[in-house]
């Protein structure tokens, strides 16, 4: 009975973790949808390295904690998307 509770705990241990791991690319686009859901316009993301200093919201953390994804309001109607 113990060993079962503890293969219970470890699967859901390593499953948890693993959906922590998100490619930027799909947390990317999860991120254009609610906007876009909420009428924002004018807005570029960016993927950046989870060190790199920035004024601007962080709307996202992709690749398990290691980048993070920048949100900025932009002048002209154009979206600048980098990956």
């Amino acid at each position: 009975m113990k060993a079962l509770i503890l293969a219970s705990s470890l699967i859901l241990m390593s499953t948890s973790s693993m959906a922590a791991i998100t490619p930027c690319v799909d947390m990317q686009e999860k991120v254009e949808k609610k906007l876009e859901g909420k009428g924002v316009k004018n807005y570029s993301l960016e993927v950046v390295d989870k060190d790199v200093p920035t004024n601007n919201r962080v709307v996202g953390v992709c690749e398990g904690g290691k980048k993070k994804i920048i949100y900025t309001k932009t002048k002209s109607g154009k979206a600048l998307n980098q990956v």
